[in-house]
């Protein structure tokens, strides 16, 4: 990992990919994440750690924390935390007529109707066992001869509420086979969509890169690490949290049971220059395949931030830099949530078409923020002279304005 080699310049190996593309694919939507943490992350991470090294689970959530340093309690603590529960639909109601209704959830209605998904039913008679049905579809009107006016010209969207599960069922009484399969509200359903290799070079697009990118930064920030020989003064955390897309619920618990001394979330965030009809709204020029983004704003630390950003320059890693405002909307704000005093900060990759069937995303802006993440924890292990990063180098580090220098016009070369 010297300066000399650069992988987010380069494309990213199909074994690599192959592990993003398994965790992606993990089905572990909100409150049911196990499939991701302790199904695919866990594993992977045993194959690979050190002697030493532990993974923690946790009674009231499935998520992992994988800890480089279990009996350090008391060493300098950087947690890195990306959330592994997705989005989903849920079945609201059975209709008579066999239609299974379901919620919209997190999704722009519109863009369900025909696709895919897979529906995870709890066994009735063996509760905490689930099943799985593949092959049905979200559909809400039928067909465009039965749509109205509104809806067949493009004027009017689709209603939230007249979402359904096909399951292609005929036949008398499909209630009653719906029933007689155990189907029930509350069920959860998930896009059926692996992600893919796209038509340009180093893209990829499917369905929940929000947020298992963030997880698959967490798992292969300690694989480096362990292929480098890990940390000698800063503590690893790396968590794959549950319950974010609810209200980070799942981070701020890892955050108050474990007490980081620095929280940087890794999530996905938007591509503006590439979003359709949000001109006039003035968002900042994030693209998809210039480089990770670093949130500045909300409890986003300056002090952290400038760490990262010194780090990034010298390894010549592209980063942008994202306005949060009051809220980062990410788990960047665990440790605040959960009232931990915490150097925060967020990092993201610009993708395309969130919350929907085909998010798409650069490779690139992902490895990006794996090796900006990894040279920083490698930076902070080595300040003060080889003794490492320590509390008061965050606590000296908020800027005074007060102090800052006037900036004189210098002209330039034209004028």
């Amino acid at each position: 990992m010297s300066c000399e080699h650069k992988p987010w310049q380069e494309s990213m190996p199909e074994d690599q990919f192959e592990r993003m593309r398994a965790i992606l694919g993990a089905p572990s939507p909100v409150g049911l994440e196990a499939a991701m943490t302790t199904g695919v992350l866990a594993p992977y991470v045993e194959g690979f750690m050190p002697k030493g090294w532990s993974i923690r689970k946790f009674r009231g959530n499935a998520g992992i924390v994988i800890d480089t340093a279990p009996n350090k309690t008391d060493a300098f603590t950087v947690m890195l935390i990306g959330h592994a529960d997705k989005i989903r639909l849920q079945v609201r109601s059975i209709g008579k007529d066999g239609k299974i209704w379901v919620n919209s959830d997190s999704f722009l209605p519109t863009t369900l109707i025909g696709h895919e998904v897979r529906l995870f039913s709890e066994d009735p008679d063996a509760p905490g066992r689930y099943r799985v049905i593949d092959g049905g579809t979200i559909e809400a009107l039928g067909a465009i001869h039965f749509a109205p006016p509104g809806v067949r010209d493009g004027s009017k969207g689709i209603d939230a509420k007249k979402l359904y599960l096909e399951l292609q069922l005929h036949g008398e009484d499909r209630k009653k086979q719906i029933d007689a399969l155990g189907i029930r509200a509350g069920d959860s359903l998930l896009l059926n969509r692996p992600i893919r290799h796209g038509f340009a070079p180093d893209t990829f697009q499917g369905a929940y890169l929000d947020n298992g990118l963030g997880c698959f930064v967490v798992v292969e920030v300690a694989r480096l690490l362990a292929e480098a020989g890990g940390l000698k003064n800063v503590r690893y955390l790396g968590a794959a949290a549950t319950h974010e897309e609810i209200g980070r619920f799942g981070s701020r618990v890892l955050a108050g049971e474990l007490r980081p001394d620095v929280v940087i979330a890794v999530d996905v965030n938007h591509d503006y220059e590439a979003a359709p009809g949000v001109a006039d709204r003035r968002f900042e020029p994030l693209a998809m395949g210039k480089g990770f983004t670093l949130s500045v704003g909300a409890v986003a630390s300056a002090g952290l931030n400038a760490i990262i950003q010194q780090v990034a320059k010298a390894h010549d890693i592209p980063v942008q830099i994202s306005l949060v405002g009051r809220d980062t909307g990410t788990d960047a704000m665990a440790a605040a949530l959960a009232s931990i005093d915490a150097a925060a900060t967020s990092l993201g990759f610009p993708i395309r078409n969130m919350h929907t069937i085909s998010e798409s995303g650069h490779t690139g802006d992902v490895l990006a923020a794996l090796y900006a993440v990894v040279h920083a924890l490698q930076h902070m292990d080595a300040m003060n002279d080889g003794a490492g990063i320590c509390s008061d180098d965050l606590i000296d580090a908020h800027p005074r304005l007060d102090l800052a220098h006037d900036l004189e016009h210098r002209p330039a070369a034209d004028e």
